[in-house]
């Protein structure tokens, strides 16, 4: 029997690895006020942080999935850049949100409704702000971290923390991840990145295993296929049981996600896209 904090460790270890996450409730939304504050900061040098390269994603972009726990259909998610520009300290963003829920059976057994956001810079692809509401199973957390990049600190309501270089929230490493580069990558090659998750800095990590079509609701798709390295444990038996494929284009968009746990199995589809940055990497019928 997996406990309430397993059970909510699981959530965000699968939502986080895959890139996804489920909410639900728009009333939610990161407060105007916090916004403002941080939109009104004084402008600082463009050339104090990295310009990181980003072909992935644009504003518009919306992605829909179906999320499966076994053989049962338990909810739907979307992703979505927000079609606006706040700008933070003089400096563009990408603001981030997510909306799902869950549903039917899954969601008389365990009722998610959580809510992620994420304002992202535009040229570092790194987070300024981060807020996360969560209700999972009567389980509730309210956040908001705010990062400091030229400081390499983050606040998290009132409490300061040292973060590394580059480090990533739990939305905005998803579309940081988009953003690498696999052109040359081998198999078995890993990537990994710092990302901060409750209390900790952890190290995100993703295998290259190499290339694969899948058969999806869109079509088949060509695909890079990945698997998250994951911790053993309660939840994960083994550091490869979770496997992601991502379209082997310039988007680099997740198309499926599963993974093996303790108490079953769980797996992602994509289902619907639209606003993407470039073309998707269907097989053409003949």
């Amino acid at each position: 029997m997996i406990s309430h904090k397993n059970k909510a460790t699981f959530f965000i270890v699968t939502f986080l690895s895959f890139g996804f996450v489920i909410n639900h409730n728009r009333n939610l939304a990161i407060p105007n006020q916090l916004i403002n504050q941080l939109a009104n900061q004084p402008a600082v040098p463009q050339d104090q942080l990295r310009q990181q390269p980003n072909e992935a994603f644009k504003r518009g972009e919306k992605l829909k999935y179906r999320m499966h726990y076994g053989f049962i259909n338990a909810g739907e998610i979307v992703m979505e850049v927000l079609d606006e520009n706040k700008p933070i300290g003089g400096r563009n963003t990408f603001h981030v949100a997510g909306t799902g829920y869950t549903k039917g059976s899954f969601d008389f057994f365990f009722k998610i409704r959580d809510r992620y956001e994420t304002y992202i810079d535009e040229e570092a692809i790194i987070p300024w702000l981060f807020m996360r509401r969560v209700n999972e199973g009567g389980y509730k957390i309210s956040q908001n971290q705010i990062f400091n990049h030229y400081k390499n600190t983050m606040d998290k309501d009132g409490k300061i923390y040292d973060v590394p270089d580059g480090v990533q929230d739990m939305t905005s490493s998803f579309y940081y991840a988009r953003t690498i580069d696999f052109s040359n990558a081998k198999e078995g090659d890993v990537f990994e990145f710092p990302c901060f998750v409750d209390d900790q800095v952890w190290p995100l990590r993703i295998k290259y295993v190499g290339r694969e079509t899948i058969d999806s609701d869109i079509g088949e798709i060509r695909c890079i296929k990945f698997h998250p390295v994951v911790q053993k444990g309660r939840i994960f038996k083994k550091e490869e049981d979770m496997t992601a494929w991502i379209s082997d284009d310039k988007n680099k968009i997740p198309v499926r996600a599963e993974a093996k746990i303790a108490v079953g199995s769980v797996k992602m589809d994509l289902t619907e896209y639209s606003g993407i940055a470039s073309t998707l990497a269907l097989v053409e019928k003949k």
